[in-house]
């Protein structure tokens, strides 16, 4: 089983630091091994067709942009 890779794209603002965490919280809920990113770069951000932050990306897709979720909505995007 691949490691899953899960990528926090935003600027670093609160929502940001907040989806981050309800990511971990929704992984850690699973028992899932992933690695977990923030990517800050703006540039980077908008090369993946991201418009609104912060966004969340499983596995190289983006499964949520423009709003923080809660873990328990992450949970079954983690399954991407």
């Amino acid at each position: 089983m691949t490691m899953l890779k899960v990528e926090i794209l935003g600027t670093g603002c609160k929502k940001c630091h907040q989806l981050e965490a309800n990511a971990k919280e929704a992984i850690a809920a699973l028992n899932l091994e992933a690695e977990v990113l923030h990517i800050t770069d703006t540039m980077e951000i908008v090369s993946r067709g991201v418009m609104k932050t912060p966004a969340l990306v499983v596995n190289g897709k983006v499964v949520s942009q423009g709003k923080v979720i809660e873990p328990a909505q992450i949970q079954p995007l983690l399954s991407v």
